[in-house]
């Protein structure tokens, strides 16, 4: 009977230490690293959209803009960093969310402070996203096309940025692709269609 016992204790004794010994490995094993996410601007949109109809369920885009970081030039059409303003006519406020692609970003979407928003005031137009789609990587290639490639042979670090915002006057989302160099190249292409419309 002691026999048994003794038996059992030591089976019981191995199974901890073995239990143990396990949990070591797994908490010991290296974890992998985050890494940077760099993607274009409607997939960035498309992230906020979600909290931003929490926010106000008519929430609608008035404006989205990439930043560059020491880390992406912007070039290609993908960036870690966007950030959209949000109008919301019911409630006549307006806010902006955030998408961040950085390693080190406490989350990936996040949101400031509301502000005054008036549905009427031209330059703070929102736009149908029905209207977008034409997308960074494609609007970036239209722009080498118009000036952009000559400045970024030139200068492969120039950063580049996009800003996408409905031109009231002209009835059209525009895709604004801004060359960060000495001539400040703006080049505007149509966000629905891809087709170059003008150098600022």
């Amino acid at each position: 009977m002691r026999s048994t016992r003794s038996a059992v204790l030591l089976l019981l004794i191995a199974g901890c230490l073995a239990g143990c010994d396990e949990g070591n490995k797994t908490s010991s094993a290296p974890t992998q690293k985050k890494s940077n996410e760099f993607e274009t601007g409607r997939f960035a949109l498309q992230k906020m959209l979600p909290s931003a109809r929490l926010w106000a369920p008519d929430a609608e885009p008035i404006e989205l803009k990439s930043t560059p970081t020491s880390q992406d030039t912007g070039q290609g059409g993908k960036s870690a960093n966007w950030r959209a303003v949000f109008g919301s006519p019911g409630r006549g406020k307006s806010e902006p969310f955030t998408w961040s692609g950085m390693a080190d970003a406490p989350s990936r979407v996040d949101h400031g402070v509301e502000d005054t928003f008036n549905p009427n005031n031209r330059s703070t137009q929102p736009f149908d996203l029905n209207f977008l789609k034409v997308d960074t990587d494609q609007v970036y290639d239209v722009a080498q096309k118009h000036g952009g490639k000559e400045i970024t042979e030139k200068d492969p670090k120039t950063q580049v940025t996009y800003l996408l915002q409905w031109n009231a006057q002209a009835g059209e989302l525009e895709w604004h692709v801004m060359y960060a160099d000495h001539t400040r190249l703006t080049v505007l292409v149509d966000a629905s269609s891809a087709r170059y419309l003008r150098k600022e």
